[in-house]
């Protein structure tokens, strides 16, 4: 898709469960986006199993390797202010360090950064969409009170397509459009992903993409991503 005919376009990328490869699809997206000229911008507001001495090896900082920006505490702030140590749930990564996450603070954030000027702005989730972020509130909650659409993120290993189906299952009745779903293909996974992606097919109404893996420091632009935009977001 040519960048004087895209629209501007705002998508929550959420996942069937933690250590799917959110963060990788994330940044190859903003790849994708920045060699057809397609100005992008991405977020991961909350993050947890974060390392303040290493900041480089986060989620976060392979986000703004891809989008090219400086890693400093100016950036950190921006993309993720809500940073935990724990490798927990978000709402149990807070608690261990005697807190909580102000849910209303948290849209704010997310609101403000879907109203910037880029032609595509991602919010990245953390875990996943059913992992809690308060005492009663889940990324599920998240994605339904922003009102944009989502990208789920899922893998190729087994059991992947049970819990696929349950997170469509729970996005559809909210009436959360899902535009793609992508199956990132699993580390040592017994199960092909085209045999994945041929039983998760009929259950799909959206664009579905495969991902075949890569190192997850690979700087290879993923050219399965590419349908993403020539399907005409």
């Amino acid at each position: 898709m040519l960048k004087d005919t895209i629209m501007k376009q705002r998508f929550f990328i959420t996942a069937t469960g933690t250590d799917i490869g959110k963060s990788f699809i994330t940044a190859g997206l903003i790849q994708q986006a920045k060699s057809r000229h397609v100005s992008i911008a991405a977020y991961k507001p909350l993050i947890s199993g974060f390392d303040e001495k290493n900041p480089a090896i986060s989620d976060t900082g392979l986000l703004l390797q891809s989008l090219g920006e400086p890693l400093n505490e100016t950036t950190l702030n921006r993309l993720s202010p809500w940073r935990f140590r724990a490798p927990l749930a978000p709402s149990m990564a807070a608690r261990s360090e005697g807190t909580t996450i102000d849910i209303e603070a948290l849209l704010t954030h997310s609101r403000k950064a879907l109203s910037g000027p880029e032609d595509i702005i991602l919010i990245e989730g953390v875990g996943g969409v059913m992992v809690p972020i308060s005492a009663n509130k889940t990324v599920l909650d998240w994605i339904e009170a922003l009102g944009i659409p989502t990208i789920l993120v899922t893998g190729s290993y087994l059991g992947c397509l049970s819990h696929t189906l349950t997170a469509l299952r729970v996005l559809q009745q909210r009436q959360i459009p899902i535009h793609t779903l992508i199956i990132n293909e699993s580390t040592g996974s017994s199960v092909a992903l085209d045999a994945v992606a041929s039983e998760l097919k009929p259950w799909v109404t959206s664009n579905l993409i495969t991902v075949k893996r890569r190192l997850c420091c690979s700087h290879e632009l993923l050219e399965e991503l590419a349908v993403f935009f020539d399907s005409g977001i």
